[in-house]
């Protein structure tokens, strides 16, 4: 499947492919950025997708990458899961739980948890 705007819980969301191109450098963020700009308001990115230094808080990706999203005012979900990654790092626990609860950044296990949040309106 491409990526592509689906209405979910009543929200526009770019929903990337799963085999799609990875998230590697910040004009990949921006391409996604672009894309939502036809209509999206959340843009969900499979974790798979995402390059392993987004997961390395001190390579300063993932920061650089969520301040686009926020920057452009989009919101970002990393779906899938990343359990092996928040084993090996307290600063992403950290941050991911933080991120969750905000209404900006999500990491969330799959899109039906997508759906809830936003069916909660955050």
């Amino acid at each position: 499947m491409p990526d592509e705007i689906q209405e979910r819980a009543g929200v526009p969301v770019l929903v990337c492919d799963p085999d799609g191109p990875p998230l590697a450098t910040e004009q990949d963020a921006l391409d996604l950025i672009g894309a939502a700009f036809l209509g999206a308001q959340v843009v969900a990115v499979p974790a798979n997708r995402l390059d392993e230094r987004f997961f390395s808080l001190g390579t300063r990706f993932a920061g650089d990458v969520m301040q686009k999203f926020v920057n452009y005012r989009l919101r970002l979900a990393v779906v899938g899961d990343i359990s092996a990654q928040l084993a090996e790092s307290s600063a992403l626990r950290a941050l991911v739980h933080e991120s969750n609860r905000g209404g900006h950044i999500w990491f969330l296990p799959d899109l039906d948890a997508l759906d809830t949040r936003l069916r909660a309106g955050r």
